[in-house]
């Protein structure tokens, strides 16, 4: 985010830190919501469902904000993990930074548009789950996500397009094929 050096001393709750691989940041049931700008490092958020299966909501790569939206606006306990696949270096936002007083124009439209655009993304996400064939989303993963690929598990990038690690598996050796040709 530009100007990250505005953003902290405009919210003194924001600290930096680091955390190893694996940290789990937040677990489902966490009633003081933070939101994490990833400096360095992935992050990512998920669920897991009744039958313990795993389901990647999204991945936050450097530059990137995550948080669990719904228990931070509404104060609700939080729904979704959120951990640390790399060694991360994060800025922890307990408040709401547009909430500050001494908070600029600039700065609430800069933050404003960086919103607009990850919630167009996540609409754009669930629709193409709803309706779109898995080679689709792989392609859209790619473009929304093209570092990823090297620096995740191929399980991960399945569980995140809702397809097994099989059918990933089979959908990028028919990738590489019509490409050869």
């Amino acid at each position: 985010m530009e100007n990250l050096i505005d953003l902290l001393l405009v919210d003194p709750s924001a600290t930096y830190r680091q955390f190893p691989k694996g940290h789990i940041l937040q677990y489902p049931g966490d009633v003081k919501a933070r939101k994490y700008y990833v400096k360095k490092g992935l992050v990512r958020s998920y669920i897991i469902d009744s039958k313990g299966k795993e389901h990647i909501f999204m991945f936050a790569p450097e530059d990137w904000i995550i948080a669990d939206i719904e228990s931070l606006e509404y104060q609700k306990p939080s729904t979704l993990f959120i951990d640390c696949l790399e060694d991360s270096e994060l800025i922890v936002f307990a408040k709401d930074i547009l909430s500050q007083k001494n908070v600029s124009k600039e700065m609430v439209m800069r933050y404003t548009d960086r919103l607009y655009r990850r919630m167009g993304a996540l609409q754009r996400r669930v629709l193409m789950m709803m309706s779109v064939p898995a080679i689709d989303r792989y392609n859209y993963f790619l473009e929304t996500y093209p570092e990823l690929p090297e620096r995740i598990p191929q399980r991960m990038i399945a569980t995140y397009l809702g397809i097994t690690p099989q059918a990933l598996s089979t959908l990028r050796t028919k990738m590489a094929q019509s490409k050869l040709s």
